[in-house]
């Protein structure tokens, strides 16, 4: 029966202290809780080319009999957990699906477990991996991958002298062939890569002294996960196998002098022979023969540091370096522990209470509908910050939960734009006969840029297609009412425009607060459903209050706001204030020096009085169309403030902003039956598994966190 070779006192100082003992437990029961699924642990990787010798090298370490049949171990990864404890030794075997397999398949290969005494049972248990795994060349398996990123993991607890994670990876391979693919190339390299970029893995880049080392996968590799060369380690195999002379090159580079360099350095070690293999060579005749392997020429003149040869030199090394790795990174593994802690919490708050009776789904609605009830409330006052802050702490431009904010904001951008741009006809100064580029660009397509004379004339052909029994110089009625409607044209699509608007503002607000409240997808969605309900009943009714808004505006004009007849009468004054200063100005043309003089003379007198008579206005009609004019312009803008003002407040405010409370609230839930409170809230039974796989995994995490606290 082959066993676990014991090391001996060398090696148990080699890669044993009572620190790193400790350590090494606690991150093997981190593992053993399945944390390392979670959290990069610290461990040890052997990594290399195919044929690197990167077996051997583990066995050196380690002391455990790798099979090196082809075939085995470099398939997949093979995880090794050793445990120093005082029984006999006990080997327990398991399978770690990786995240990509199907969960039927992941179930499968979980359900995997053997107990076994001897390492030579482990061939077997290989070769059961491989078949579970899928791959092909296992038992009676000719198609699949060649490669699995699954995990092999071996738990062996006995008297070793050794606690000690280490992990075999499949050896690189520079180029497909027969038995290799593209795909099982790219296989290997991206299970080796995500290996190496993890930042608590110690790489052992394996490489063969015979090689082109610079251009080695591996050396590449690491250059490439360790830029700062804090946790790659150079061991260079087979240097009994390279071309007589060569050894000064491999001197130089075990040296760290080559042109390959590692801020860790390399190591050089010499595998056992397979003759020495086939004779079952022991942990301490491997040393001895290696020690007289250096010690004889070439080596011995190539003056070699003795504390960088030889698989015990290693050991000893890597003590030294797993001491101050673990204790480097710890630290930052505490530190992520308790950040998933956080997390796991919130999750399993996001999934609300058990509701396993009718009972406690109304009580799980409830509090969900007085939460939204108090975010809407605060929302609509705008007190953002009395109800939830982490809420209405999302306010940018484009997604804002501040909703009276928004309100206010939409609202004056309808004002603003109704006082702009509300009119049908829009006066512009200083415009040439070819309307300018320019002024064409702030116009919208339904409305016309007009000049004050070309606005005196569309006045006119009104006033004359409204005639009716009024003398000349008199307008009836209907020729306000006219001007006006056309005028105002524009108002009713405007407005729709501006209630669509701000609709669709509250109902993103309803489904981010519905977000917020109920973490549960399908308890959300089934909401999302039950509000858009309401709102878009809500939206309908405000809808007809608008349209009984705009037929009102389509009736004859009628005003008793006193800022109507203000505007009409400092019309007139403008009118007048125009004329007596062009009577002024001809009067002071008459005169020699060209100055207008006020004085009691009877003949200035006469001449003031006969240019006014020339400035009044003749044109009868005229006058009719001028005073029309001064009084559209004055209703227009009392009537425009009093629709701004009737769409915010009888539209938004009375059948939108008023009724949002109502959308979903306790006495919404108290309302529901038991069938509908099963279809929004019931539990889904992954819901409650969720639950307890997060009950579970902080359960692990808490416990984890107390064992690193252990110093």
């Amino acid at each position: 029966m082959t066993n676990l070779q014991y090391i001996g006192q060398t090696a148990v100082h080699a890669l044993q202290s009572s620190k790193t003992t400790l350590r090494l437990e606690q991150i093997a029961s981190l593992r053993a809780r399945g944390i390392g699924d979670h959290v990069d642990l610290p461990q040890l990787v052997v990594c290399g080319d195919q044929s690197a010798g990167k077996s051997s090298v583990l066995e050196g370490v380690t002391g455990l009999p790798f099979p090196r049949q082809d075939g085995l171990c470099t398939k997949f990864p093979t995880e090794i957990i050793l445990q120093h404890t005082n029984t006999e030794q006990k080997i327990i075997a398991s399978i770690l699906p990786h995240a990509s397999r199907p969960s039927l398949s992941k179930d499968k290969l979980r359900e995997y477990r053997r107990q076994f005494e001897s390492f030579d049972e482990l061939p077997l248990v290989i070769e059961e991996a491989g078949f579970l795994m899928g791959i092909r060349g296992f038992k009676d398996i000719i198609q699949g991958p060649a490669f699995a990123e699954d995990v092999l993991r071996i738990e062996v607890s006995g008297p070793s002298g050794l606690h000690l994670t280490v992990v075999d990876l499949p050896g690189l391979i520079s180029v497909a062939n027969e038995e290799q693919t593209e795909e099982d190339v790219r296989t290997v390299h991206n299970l080796v890569d995500s290996y190496a970029e993890n930042p608590r893995t110690i790489i052992l880049a394996v490489v063969q002294a015979g090689n082109d080392i610079a251009n080695q996968p591996v050396i590449q590799k690491s250059k490439r996960f360790d830029k700062e060369g804090q946790r790659t380690v150079g061991i260079i195999t087979k240097p009994d196998l390279i071309n007589i002379g060569t050894e000064k090159r491999i001197a130089l580079l075990a040296k760290n002098q080559d042109t390959t360099k590692l801020k860790l350095g390399f190591f050089l070690v010499k595998n056992p022979t397979p003759t020495e293999l086939t004779a079952g060579i022991t942990s301490e005749q491997r040393q001895k023969n290696e020690a007289a392997y250096f010690s004889s020429s070439p080596w011995r003149e190539e003056n070699l540091n003795r504390d960088r040869v030889g698989i015990l030199s290693l050991r000893m090394y890597l003590q030294s370096l797993l001491d101050q790795h673990i204790e480097r990174e710890l630290p930052k593994v505490r530190e992520e522990i308790r950040s998933l802690i956080a997390k796991t919490e919130q999750e399993i708050a996001a999934l609300g209470e058990e509701r396993p009776t009718i009972g406690h789904i109304r009580l799980f609605l409830s509090r969900v509908a007085t939460r939204f009830d108090n975010l809407v409330t605060s929302a609509l006052n705008g007190t953002y910050h009395e109800a939830d802050s982490v809420f209405f702490g999302r306010h940018d431009e484009e997604h804002s939960t501040r909703l009276r904010s928004v309100v206010h904001q939409r609202n004056t951008e309808f004002a603003d734009y109704m006082r702009d741009n509300g009119q049908k006809r829009k006066i512009v100064t200083n415009r040439e006969s070819d309307d300018s580029p320019e002024e064409e660009e702030e116009a919208d397509e339904d409305q016309i840029l007009v000049t004050e004379s070309e606005m005196k004339t569309w006045v006119k052909e009104v006033y004359d297609s409204t005639r009716g029994k009024e003398l000349p110089g008199n307008y009836n009625h209907v020729l306000l009412s006219e001007l006006f409607h056309i005028q105002s044209s524009r108002w009713r699509e405007i407005a729709e425009d501006h209630v669509t608007t701000l609709f669709e503002e509250i109902k993103s607000f309803v489904r981010a607060a519905l977000a917020h409240v109920a973490k549960d997808e399908q308890v959300y969605l089934e909401l999302v459903e039950i509000t858009t309900v309401s709102l878009q009943s809500y939206k309908e009714i405000a809808d007809k209050e608008l349209e009984n808004i705009w037929q009102d505006e389509q009736r004859q004009p009628i005003t008793y706001n006193h800022y109507y007849t203000d505007n009409v009468q400092n019309a007139r004054h403008d009118s007048l204030r125009k004329l007596l200063k062009k009577a002024m100005a001809e009067t002071a043309a008459q005169d020699r020096n060209g100055k207008f003089h006020v004085s009691n003379n009877a003949m200035d007198a006469e001449k003031l009085l006969a240019s006014l008579q020339r400035c009044i206005i003749i044109d009868m009609d005229g006058q009719a169309c001028a005073e029309a004019l001064a009084g559209l312009s004055a209703y227009y803008k009392v009537a425009l403030k009093t629709f701004v003002d009737n769409v915010c407040r009888q539209v938004i405010e009375r059948h939108l902003l008023s009724m949002l409370p109502t959308i979903f609230c306790p006495e919404t839930v108290a309302s529901f039956e038991d069938d509908t409170l099963r279809r929004i809230a019931a539990e889904s039974e992954g819901s409650s598994e969720r639950r307890q796989q997060l009950r579970e995994f902080h359960e692990a995490l808490g416990h984890s966190l107390r064992d690193l606290r252990r110093q």
